[in-house]
C-alpha cells in the first residue's frame, strides 16, 4: 500500500519550489555582482512599471515589455514557486485553517506588491523549505508494507508424482507437497517432510538463530532457508500464513495511525490573527498602507518555519551519535506530552535471553540423563527456551543423541524419538489434563516459566526457566512518573501469566496483559491511544503492528528490518538509558523550539508595533526580520550540541 497520491505529489512539488527558488536567488545574486552596483538604476525595473509599460505599449498598438535581466531569475522564483504556494495557502484559508504559513503566503503577496523580489523570493525559498522539512516528518509507514510485501515469495514449487511444476502462491492448497529449494523463502506454513537443514527465523521471530529442521519439524512462512533443500507439506493457505497475518494487521495499523498536530501550527494559530490585527489597525488609524505593509514583511513567521526546523534537525543529529536513529522527527514534539507508556516483555525489560534455571528430575530419573534426551530434541525447536535448554546442555558438555520423528504442534508441546525413547515437552496444563493423579509428583508452581518432561509417556522432570531482568529496568519504570510525567504504565506481552507477573513485580508495573497475540496487542494500543497519547517500547516483527498503532514507537535493535522500518525511533544500542536520553532529547527539544519560536515571534510583535507607528518601513522591516532570523536559527542550533547530562535515572 501507498500513501494517498496527492500527499506524495504535493511533496514533489514543494521540493521543485524549493530548488527552483535556491537556483533562482543564487543566480539573481550572481548578475547583480557581475553587473555595477552603482548603476542599479540602469537596469532595474519594478514589475508593476514594467506592466504599467507593458498595458501602455499594448495601448498604443505596441507590445513592449520590459524588465530587468537581473531581476527575471527572482520574477520565475514568485511566478513559479510563489503562485503555487499562495494558491494552496488560499485552500488552506477557504477550509479555515489558518496556519503560520498563511502570514507567509502574505508577505510574499506583499513582498510582490512593494517590488521588493529579494524578500519574496526569499519567503518562497523559506516556505517551500519548511515544507520540505515537513513531508520529511511525516511518518512513512507504508514502507512497511512495501519492505513486507517484497517478502512475499510469489512462486511455489509443487511436487507431483515425480514431477515438479511451479505454481503461484495463492495456488497453493492445504495438502500441497512444496519443495522449498536452498536460500528460498518459505512461502507458507507447513511441515517438513524430507531433508534436514536449517532456517532463518530471525524476520518473523527477532530472534538471530538459524533453526535445525528435520522430518516433522513445523516452518513458518517469510522463514529463508539454508543450504539444503527441505520438501514440506502446506498446513495453511498463503493467504492464512503467519506472515500474511502480520501483513494484513499492519495494513489496518497504517489506516488507524494517529495524527500528530505540528507545534508549528499551534503557534501559528494564534501568532497569525495577531499579527493580521496589528496590520490592519496600523493601516486603519494611520490610513497609511505602506504601514499595513511594513507590519506583514516583518511579521513573516521566519522563527517557525525555521527556527523549529532547524531545531528539530539538530536534536535528530544528537539523537544519531547518541545510537538512537529517528525515523520520524515529529515525534520530537509530542514525545513529551505522551501520558501511557506501554512496554513488551521479551528485549525490552529483560534481554530476551531465557536461561535454564532448574531442572527437577523425578525419582525415576537423573538429571544429566534427562538433559541429554531434552537437548537433543530441542536443537531442532523453534521456541524461545530451546537455546536455553540446549545451552545448558552445552555448558555441561553432554551429548546431541539421534533424533527422529519430530512434532511440535501449537500449544501441544514438542515430540520426538530421541535414543529409541519417546520424548515429550509439555505444559504442566496439558500434562494434568492428560494425568491428573501425576499432580502430586510436581513440584511446586514457581514464578517465571516451567515446562514438564515426560519419557515414554511417564513423569520425567520439571524444567523452570528465567528471562534475565535488565539491571536497569526497575529504576528507569519507578522514575517515568515523576521525571516524565507519565499517569500510566503497562506491560504487554505474549508470554504466560506466570512469567508476565514474575516480571512485573520485579519492576514496579501495576497494569499487565500476558499471552497477547499482536492482534491483541494493537487492540490494546489502538484502545490506550485513543484516550491518550502513547509510547510503545517493542523488539521483534511481532511488535511491528503495535509499533505503528501507538502515538510513538520506539524499537530494539535491528533484530527485524520490519519493526525498525514500523518504529518512529530505534534504539541501536538496546538500552533503557537510551530511551531515557530519546525522552530528554525530544523535551529538549521542544524548550529550545519554544525558546525559538516564542522568541522570535516576540520581537517581531515589537518590530510589528514599530512598523504600525511608522517608525519601520517595509524594507527595514524586512533587514530587522532577517536579524530575527539569525537570533532564532543560532538558538535551534544549541539542540545539537550535547548537555552535560541526558538521563535522570
Amino acid at each position: 500500500m501507498t500513501k494517498p497520491q496527492p500527499t506524495t505529489t504535493r511533496s514533489k512539488s514543494e521540493n521543485i519550489i524549493a530548488l527552483i527558488s535556491l537556483l533562482g536567488i543564487t543566480i539573481f545574486l550572481l548578475l547583480r555582482y557581475a553587473f555595477d552596483i552603482g548603476h542599479e538604476h540602469h537596469y532595474s525595473l519594478s514589475l508593476k512599471a514594467s506592466l504599467t509599460s507593458a498595458l501602455n505599449s499594448l495601448y498604443e498598438g505596441q507590445f513592449i515589455y520590459q524588465i530587468s535581466l537581473v531581476e527575471l531569475p527572482l520574477i520565475a522564483v514568485l511566478v513559479l514557486g510563489g503562485v503555487p504556494l499562495v494558491y494552496q495557502l488560499i485552500m488552506k484559508l477557504a477550509r479555515g485553517d489558518f496556519g503560520a504559513d498563511m502570514l507567509a503566503g502574505l508577505s510574499i503577496v506583499t513582498a510582490v506588491w512593494l517590488d521588493e523580489y529579494l524578500a519574496g523570493s526569499l519567503v518562497v525559498l523559506m516556505l517551500s523549505g519548511g515544507a520540505v522539512l515537513e513531508s520529511y516528518a511525516v511518518k512513512k509507514a507504508s514502507s512497511v508494507l512495501e519492505a513486507l510485501a517484497n517478502r512475499m515469495p510469489s512462486i511455489a514449487h509443487r511436487k507431483l508424482n515425480d514431477a515438479l511444476i511451479d505454481i503461484g502462491t495463492e495456488q497453493v492448497i492445504i495438502g500441497d507437497t512444496l519443495l522449498i529449494l536452498p536460500h528460498e523463502i518459505c512461502p507458507v506454513d507447513g511441515t517438513v517432510l524430507e531433508g534436514s537443514g536449517t532456517m532463518d527465523e530471525s524476520y518473523l521471530t527477532g530472534e538471530p538463530y538459524l533453526m535445525s529442521k528435520i522430518t516433522g519439524s513445523q516452518v513458518l512462512s517469510g522463514a529463508i532457508n539454508g543450504d539444503s533443500a527441505l520438501t514440506i507439506r502446506a498446513d495453511k493457505l498463503a493467504v492464512d500464513s503467519r506472515y500474511a497475518k502480520i501483513m494484513e494487521v499492519m495494513h489496518s495499523s497504517e489506516q488507524h495511525r494517529p495524527k500528530l498536530r505540528r507545534l508549528g501550527d499551534q503557534l501559528g494559530a494564534l501568532y497569525t490573527p495577531l499579527a493580521i490585527v496589528i496590520a490592519v489597525l496600523a493601516w486603519t488609524m494611520s490610513g497609511d498602507v505602506i504601514r499595513f505593509l511594513a507590519v506583514l514583511v516583518i511579521a513573516t513567521p521566519c522563527p517557525l518555519l525555521i527556527g523549529i526546523p532547524v531545531t528539530i534537525i539538530s536534536s535528530i543529529s544528537l539523537a544519531a551519535r547518541r545510537e538512537i536513529i529517528i525515523k520520524n522527527p515529529a515525534i520530537l514534539e509530542t514525545i513529551g506530552t505522551c501520558k501511557t507508556a506501554i512496554f513488551d516483555k521479551t528485549g525490552t525489560l529483560t534481554y530476551g535471553r531465557p536461561s535454564l534455571t532448574a531442572l527437577i528430575p523425578g525419582a525415576a530419573y537423573a538429571e544429566q540423563e534427562v538433559l541429554t534426551l531434552i537437548a537433543s530434541l530441542e536443537r531442532y525447536s523453534k521456541h524461545p527456551l530451546s537455546s536455553a535448554i540446549v545451552n545448558a546442555a552445552e555448558k555441561s558438555a553432554l551429548p546431541s543423541l539421534s533424533v527422529a520423528n519430530i512434532t511440535e504442534l501449537p500449544g501441544q508441546g514438542l515430540k520426538g524419538n530421541v535414543a529409541g525413547k519417546r520424548i515429550q515437552i509439555t505444559s504442566r496444563k496439558n500434562f494434568l489434563a492428560l494425568q491428573p493423579e501425576a499432580l502430586a509428583d510436581l513440584p511446586p508452581v514457581s514464578g517465571g516459566l516451567e515446562c514438564i518432561v515426560l519419557i515414554d509417556d511417564a513423569y520425567a522432570a520439571t524444567l523452570q526457566f528465567r528471562d534475565e531482568v535488565r539491571t536497569d529496568s526497575s529504576s528507569f519504570i519507578n522514575h517515568l512518573m515523576p521525571s516524565h510525567l507519565f499517569d500510566k504504565v503497562m506491560l504487554v506481552s505474549g508470554d504466560r501469566e506466570s512469567e508476565v507477573r514474575y516480571l512485573a513485580e520485579q519492576v514496579g508495573i501495576e497494569h499487565i496483559y500476558f499471552s497477547q497475540s499482536p492482534e491483541q496487542k494493537l487492540d490494546l494500543v489502538r484502545a490506550e491511544t485513543r484516550t491518550a497519547k502513547t509510547v510503545f517500547l517493542g523488539d521483534g516483527i511481532n511488535d511491528a503492528p503495535a509499533l505503528t498503532a501507538a502515538t510513538i514507537g520506539i524499537a530494539f535493535g535491528q533484530n527485524s528490518d520490519i519493526t525498525g522500518e514500523s518504529a518512529d525511533a530505534v534504539i541501536m544500542d538496546s538500552s533503557l538509558l537510551k530511551v531515557d536520553e530519546l525522552f530528554h532529547i525530544g523535551e529538549r527539544m521542544r524548550t529550545i523550539a519554544l525558546q525559538s519560536a516564542l522568541g522570535g515571534m516576540t520581537l517581531s510583535a515589537i518590530g510589528m508595533v514599530f512598523a504600525g507607528l511608522g517608525y519601520l518601513s517595509p524594507v527595514a522591516g524586512a533587514v530587522t526580520q532577517e536579524v530575527i532570523d539569525v537570533f532564532a536559527v543560532l538558538n535551534a542550533l544549541r539542540a545539537a550540541i550535547p548537555p552535560k547530562s541526558l538521563s535522570d535515572f
